[in-house]
């Protein structure tokens, strides 16, 4: 039943041509549903539905390097500046009629809805972020340096950035197997990739999937994937510090949109070192004085819009409905 009315598109953008879904009343007010890694569209399945219900367009792209939109092959074309760029273009093409938008995001999504209202306040009308808060350029010292320091070579993001390394590594666990692996994880910890190790258990060993997630979601994740590979997901993490040097004159920057952040307790963002504080002690505040509420849900890991739709569906529209 959510599949059925949503509208597939081609449009073209900034240079490339992405894919959106859309679906809802065209005279409701535009929601744009941006996605992280390992998703798609396809994972913002029941807010779409649910946000059309409630009288909402729900507008949700691949984002560049993902599912049917381009992928263009250089790593320099997934800073925070392409994206936002992507998006703002998009945006001129799908809610022509609107001077400004919602804007909901999870993981490498919501780091891209940060930068939408970090360049382009003036089209947002207000946010919902999941699982990923503003992280602040820290101006003496490089992402990958930090992470390094913090976590060694395996960390997932360190082992991320040689091209065409986890791209073997990941072929020969098998597309399907991967994307099960990140969509089930639910360690709060941080994830490691030792070389050659995988995810740290045998391949063969059976993945139980949860209530939330069923074979046919992960059939279509697992369709896209393996025709595009894992590459253009990787390229925002190996962007990671020419983002950095380009938004230079972003340091110290507040986000000035009306905001809202929701995260699991389980979720892996959540339990980085110093992260809690951060959200919970006016660090978070003080980059986005406008941040209305923080959500933390109990039980729940990464995937928080897939594991408790009707909740976040809600949570958006409570929050939304006040502008």
């Amino acid at each position: 039943m959510e599949m059925e009315g949503i509208e597939h598109r081609t449009v073209a953008v900034n240079g490339i041509t992405m894919h959106v879904a859309i679906k809802g009343p065209s005279g409701g007010p535009t929601v744009l549903l941006l996605h992280g890694f390992p998703e798609l569209w396809y994972s913002w399945r029941h807010q779409m539905a649910g946000l059309a219900a409630l009288g909402y367009r729900a507008v949700a792209p691949d984002l560049r390097g993902f599912g049917d939109t381009d992928a263009p092959a250089s790593a320099a074309g997934y800073t925070g500046l392409s994206v936002a760029g992507d998006l703002a273009s998009l945006l001129d093409a799908v809610a022509k009629g609107e001077e400004k938008v919602f804007v909901v995001g999870h993981d490498w999504g919501a780091i891209a809805a940060w930068h939408l209202c970090l360049f382009r306040p003036d089209r947002v009308k207000a946010l919902v972020n999941l699982s990923v808060p503003f992280t602040p350029r820290h101006p003496a010292r490089k992402p990958l340096e930090s992470l390094r320091a913090a976590y060694g070579e395996d960390y997932y993001i360190c082992r991320f950035q040689e091209p065409g390394e986890m791209e073997a590594e990941f072929a020969q666990i098998g597309t399907r197997r991967v994307l099960e692996e990140f969509l089930t994880y639910r360690n709060p910890g941080p994830l490691f990739l030792p070389k050659g190790k995988g995810f740290g258990h045998p391949t063969d060993t059976p993945i139980v999937l949860p209530s939330w997630l069923t074979e046919e979601d992960v059939d279509y994740f697992t369709s896209k994937y393996e025709t595009t590979g894992f590459t253009g997901g990787f390229n925002y993490y190996r962007a990671l510090d020419l983002n950095w040097e380009l938004t230079a004159p972003w340091t110290g920057a507040q986000i000035r949109v009306p905001a809202k952040f929701m995260v699991g307790d389980l979720d892996l963002t959540y339990n980085s070192p110093g992260t809690k504080d951060f959200i919970h002690k006016g660090g978070l505040k003080k980059y986005v004085p406008f941040l209305e509420d923080v959500v933390v849900m109990e039980g729940v890991a990464h995937f928080i819009h897939e594991e408790r739709p009707q909740e976040v569906t809600q949570h958006i529209h409570d929050f939304f409905q006040m502008f």
